[in-house]
């Protein structure tokens, strides 16, 4: 009996054929409640994810002690906006003004579109260093400052930290986000504390402020 022929092994799939995760993230809550906001493919680009983005705004509303999740008449600074995802989140909440700092050209545009397309009026944009935005931010101004640097770029952390602090206005808050734990000496050295603190996968979450107001 002659051997039958063997069936070729199937070939491995390639890249372009593998399923890929949706390139988008929704808003949470508010006016905008489950709205897309795309992701574009771009090394680097990491999205807050969704369980951290619901736990991150359930704290900032028990601190403005509104209900329903609100941040009335908040001013907020989105440094890193990438997706805007931080950013237009608290401007679906109500914030009363919210910059989306964002250094790359093709996410800007995409943020103009989207902007345009739920007619943000809270919302600007600016293309530009986030670190220096928050240093020209005049100081005690801000309520909120979303700080989601590239997790490789460790060097944006401390001076991002040392500008948002001297922006915030008094039991105002920021929210870093990073690869790692920040140590409270290390915070401290800034003239910050943490308030909370979240680990979801990779990503550690901080909601911090002033060491003025902690002692308080």
């Amino acid at each position: 009996m002659k051997p039958k022929p063997r069936t070729p092994a199937a070939a491995p799939a390639t890249p372009s054929k593998l399923a890929k995760a949706p390139h988008f993230v929704r808003i949470i809550g508010g006016q905008w409640k489950r709205t897309r906001l795309a992701v574009a493919d771009k090394p680097g680009l990491r999205p807050t994810p969704d369980r951290v983005r619901e736990t991150l705004f359930n704290w900032l509303a028990s601190l403005a002690g509104a209900g329903g999740g609100e941040l009335p008449g908040w001013h907020c600074v989105d440094a890193f906006a990438g997706t805007g995802a931080l950013g237009l989140e608290a401007a679906s909440r109500g914030a009363a003004s919210v910059l989306l700092c964002e250094q790359d050209a093709a996410l800007v545009a995409q943020l103009q579109t989207q902007k345009a397309k739920l007619a943000a009026e809270a919302v600007r944009i600016e293309r530009g260093n986030g670190v220096t935005a928050l240093e020209r931010a005049v100081a005690g101004s801000l309520h909120a400052v979303f700080l989601d640097p590239p997790f490789e770029n460790e060097a944006l952390y401390a001076p991002a930290l040392r500008a948002a602090a001297r922006a915030l206005r008094p039991e105002g808050v920021i929210y870093l986000e990073a690869a790692r734990r920040w140590a409270d000496e290390e915070l401290a050295a800034l003239g910050l504390a943490v308030l909370r603190h979240l680990k979801a996968g990779a990503v550690h979450a901080h909601l911090l402020q002033s060491t003025a107001d902690t002692a308080a």
